[in-house]
């Protein structure tokens, strides 16, 4: 196994410092690229999506529960699966109870989407102990909307928002995972973002999952302004 070098305190602390610099410019980019996030247009939502859920049926607007807005995990479990997949399965496990209260102190609810069957999902959500609410698209349109899955017989192969025409291998899932994050505005509902692949590596905070809304964490120092209706202690001394 290659280990680092081995230098003196003196070095290490000169080689440190260096590498703070390049942190501090990747973390002022990376907030400049959530302020372009927030800054993203958003869509009306006009199609009426039903999902099935513990209480029965339950609308697109229904899942943000109180909240003004909703972020959606999309999980893969296919309909004629009998468990959700692996990797999705280690990113719910991380997921603790006091991340869904700090997103709903910002006035964000945060569920899982899939396309199994209401039964099948309550099972797996059972036998691994989730509290997380878990929703079924089974039967609706959702899921091909929002590409969360994929079939060449209804609609192009797209992926990332790139054409796949080559992504369906004999043994590939058409269900793929990611986010999906929407606002509502009175009875009106928007989406206002969507990320997959690699995009979905750093969801794994709560500030991680507000950066991709279109709020944000709704702090003072955020651009674009106007977005921060309540103020949340932040010290903007500590934003970089």
């Amino acid at each position: 196994m290659a280990f680092p070098d081995v230098v003196t305190r003196e070095q290490w602390l000169e080689a440190r410092k260096r590498l703070l610099d390049q942190e501090k410019r990747a973390t002022r980019e990376r907030d400049a690229l959530n302020a372009e996030r927030r800054r993203l247009p958003m869509v009306l939502v006009d199609k009426d999506y039903q999902f099935n859920g513990p209480e029965g049926q339950v609308s697109l607007a229904g899942l943000f529960g109180d909240s003004r807005q909703l972020i959606i995990q999309h999980v893969m479990f296919g309909p004629d699966w009998e468990a959700a997949c692996p990797g999705c399965t280690a990113g719910i496990d991380e997921i603790a109870a006091g991340l869904l209260a700090h997103l709903e102190s910002r006035d964000t609810n945060f569920v899982l989407v899939s396309r199994a069957p209401l039964d099948k999902l309550e099972k797996y959500r059972a036998a691994r102990g989730w509290t997380i609410p878990w929703y079924s698209s089974h039967g609706s349109d959702f899921n091909y909307d929002f590409q969360a899955t994929v079939d060449k017989d209804r609609q192009p192969l797209i992926y990332n928002y790139r054409e796949e025409p080559d992504m369906l291998g004999e043994d590939s899932s058409t269900e793929v995972p990611g986010l999906s994050c929407f606002l509502r505005d009175g009875d009106q509902v928007f989406h206002t973002y969507s990320t997959w692949a690699r995009g979905t590596d750093i969801i794994g905070s709560s500030y991680s999952m507000l950066d991709i809304t279109a709020l944000g964490r709704q702090e003072n120092w955020e651009e674009p302004k106007g977005r921060a209706p309540r103020v949340h202690g932040a010290d903007p001394t500590f934003t970089d």
